[in-house]
C-alpha cells in the first residue's frame, strides 16, 4: 500500500496541472489577458489601423502649429488668453487630473494593503479589579491577481486617461476655432455695418433728391417719394439687427474669454491669409490624427477592459491575509506584560450562484463594447465628412467670391447709371429703376461680406476638423 501513495500522489499532481492548464487555456480564449487592439473588422477600421502606422506629415495642415494659422496678432492674443482662461479647457484639464490620479490607484491596487488597528478594553467581574486588555494588531492584505481583474481594471484606467488627454485636446481645438470664428465673424459684422450706415447716408440723399423732383415737376411722384423713405426706413431697421447680432458676438467672444462681457476692438478689414491647400481629399492618416476620433477609439478600448473584468468575475479570487501585533490578551488569559503574535491566511472565493448579477454585467459590458465600435466608426464617418464639406466651402468661396466681385462692379455702374438718367433725362427711366438698382448692390455688398466670412470659416473648420490646435 505505501509504495502506491507515491503514483497516487504524482497522478493527483499530473491531474491539478492538467487542470490548471485547461483552466489558463480557456481564460485565454476569452480574452481576459489580451490587451486592446483596434479591430479590424470592416475597411474602414482596416484603413484606420494602416494609417496610425504611416509616417506623420508636419506640414499638413492639421498639423501646423495654431500660431503659424491665425497670424493676426489681435486674434493671436485673444487665442492665447482663452487657452489660459477658458473654463470648459480648465475643466477637461481636470477631468485629465482626475483619470491620472484613477490610474495611480489603479496601479497601487496591485500591492497590499497595511492597516494598525489599536484596541484595548477592560473589565471587571463581582466587584473585582479591572482588567485591562489591548492588542496592537497590524493587518495586512494581499488580492492575488490569478484571473485578471486587477491586470483589466489597470488597462482600463490607462485607456481613460487617454481618452481625457484626448477629450482635452478637443476641447483646445474647439476653443481655438470659436475664438477664431467669432473674431472673423465680428470683423464681418462691423464691414456690414459700415456699409449700411454708409448706404443710409446715401439712401436718405435720395429721398431728398425725390422731393427735389416732385417739387420742380420733373415727373417724379409722391408714390417714388414715400417708397424711396421706406427703403431708407428699411435699412435703419437692418442696421439694428446687425448691432444686436454684434453685441451678441461680443458677448461670445467674453464668455470665451471668461470675463464679463465687454466690446473687442476688431476692425473691419481683416484677412485669413493661410498655406495653399492644394489637394483632392484628406488621406486617412490626419483623420487618424483628430482628437476625436482618439477619445471614441479609447472610448472602445475601456469598454474593451470593462467587458473583460466582467468575464473576469465568473472565476475565484484569492486573498492572502495575515495579522502580526503585541498583545497581552492570549486565548482565555490575560499576561502581563504581553507577547507577540502572528496569523497568516488565505482565502479562495469562487462565485457558485450570484443570482444572474454575472452574467447581466456581462451582457450589459457587451452591449457597452458594441456601443463604443459603433461611435467609433461613426467618428471616422463624421471626420471624413467634416473635412470634405471645409474643403468644398473653401475652394468654392474663391469663385464665388470673384463672381461676387465682378456683380458688385456692375451693379455700382447700374446705379451710377440710373441715377444719372433721372436727374438729366426725361422719361428714359424711372424712380422704381433707381431703387432697384440700389437695393440690388446692397444686397450683392452683403453677400459679398458674407462670402468673405464664410472662406474664412472654412479655413477654421478645416483646421479643427484635421485635428489642429495641437
Amino acid at each position: 500500500m505505501l509504495s502506491k501513495r507515491p503514483n497516487a500522489m504524482k497522478s493527483a499532481k499530473i491531474l491539478c496541472a492538467a487542470i490548471a492548464t485547461g483552466t489558463l487555456l480557456s481564460l485565454s480564449s476569452c480574452h481576459i489577458y489580451k490587451k486592446y487592439e483596434t479591430p479590424t473588422d470592416t475597411p474602414l477600421t482596416q484603413a484606420y489601423v494602416d494609417a496610425r502606422k504611416a509616417t506623420v506629415d508636419s506640414a499638413a495642415f492639421g498639423n501646423l502649429l495654431w500660431e503659424d494659422v491665425f497670424t493676426d496678432p489681435k486674434l493671436a492674443a485673444l487665442i492665447s488668453n482663452a487657452l489660459e482662461a477658458n473654463t470648459t479647457l480648465r475643466n477637461a484639464q481636470l477631468n485629465t487630473e482626475i483619470a491620472r490620479a484613477n490610474l495611480r490607484g489603479a496601479r497601487l491596487s496591485y500591492l497590499p494593503s497595511l492597516a494598525l488597528v489599536p484596541n484595548g478594553a477592560g473589565a471587571s467581574y463581582a466587584g473585582s479589579d479591572i482588567n485591562w486588555t489591548y492588542s496592537l494588531p497590524a493587518q495586512l492584505s494581499w488580492e492575488v491577481d490569478i484571473f485578471g481583474k486587477l491586470l483589466n481594471g489597470n488597462r482600463g484606467a490607462k485607456a481613460a486617461l487617454l481618452q481625457s488627454e484626448a477629450y482635452a485636446q478637443a476641447v483646445r481645438s474647439q476653443i481655438i476655432s470659436a475664438v477664431a470664428s467669432t473674431y472673423y465673424a465680428i470683423a464681418a459684422v462691423n464691414a456690414q455695418l459700415n456699409l449700411s450706415r454708409n448706404t443710409a447716408d446715401l439712401w436718405k440723399e435720395t429721398v431728398q433728391t425725390m422731393r427735389d423732383l416732385k417739387e420742380a415737376g420733373r415727373g417724379v411722384t409722391e408714390a417714388a417719394v414715400v417708397q424711396s423713405a421706406a427703403n431708407y426706413y428699411s435699412i435703419l431697421a437692418s442696421i439694428t439687427d446687425l448691432e444686436t447680432q454684434l453685441d451678441k458676438l461680443n458677448n461670445t467672444m467674453s464668455l470665451l474669454q471668461n470675463t464679463l462681457p465687454q466690446t473687442w476692438d476688431v476692425t473691419d478689414k481683416v484677412d485669413l491669409t493661410v498655406p495653399a491647400i492644394l489637394r483632392a481629399g484628406v488621406p486617412m492618416a490626419e483623420l487618424a490624427a483628430r482628437p476625436d476620433v482618439a477619445a471614441a477609439e479609447q472610448s472602445l478600448a475601456v469598454a474593451y477592459y470593462a467587458t473583460n473584468s466582467a468575464r473576469a468575475a465568473f472565476y475565484p479570487g484569492l486573498t492572502i491575509t495575515a495579522n502580526g501585533g503585541f498583545t497581552n490578551l492570549l486565548g482565555s488569559m490575560v499576561k502581563n506584560p504581553g507577547d507577540w503574535f502572528y496569523q497568516l491566511a488565505g482565502s479562495l472565493v469562487a462565485p457558485l450562484f450570484s443570482r444572474g448579477q454575472n452574467i447581466a454585467r456581462l451582457q450589459g459590458a457587451k452591449a457597452q463594447q458594441q456601443q463604443a465600435l459603433n461611435n467609433f466608426e461613426y467618428a471616422l464617418l463624421n471626420a471624413s465628412a467634416e473635412v470634405s464639406d471645409a474643403l468644398t466651402v473653401y475652394e468654392k468661396s474663391f469663385d464665388k467670391s470673384a463672381l461676387l466681385a465682378e456683380q458688385v462692379q456692375q451693379l455700382e455702374k447700374s446705379v451710377e447709371y440710373t441715377q444719372d438718367l433721372l436727374l438729366y433725362s426725361t422719361g428714359t427711366t424711372n424712380y422704381l429703376e433707381v431703387l432697384t438698382a440700389q437695393q440690388g448692390l446692397l444686397s450683392a455688398q452683403m453677400n459679398r461680406i458674407n462670402t468673405e466670412l464664410a472662406r474664412a470659416n472654412a479655413v477654421i473648420n478645416l483646421y479643427q476638423a484635421l485635428g489642429g490646435g495641437r
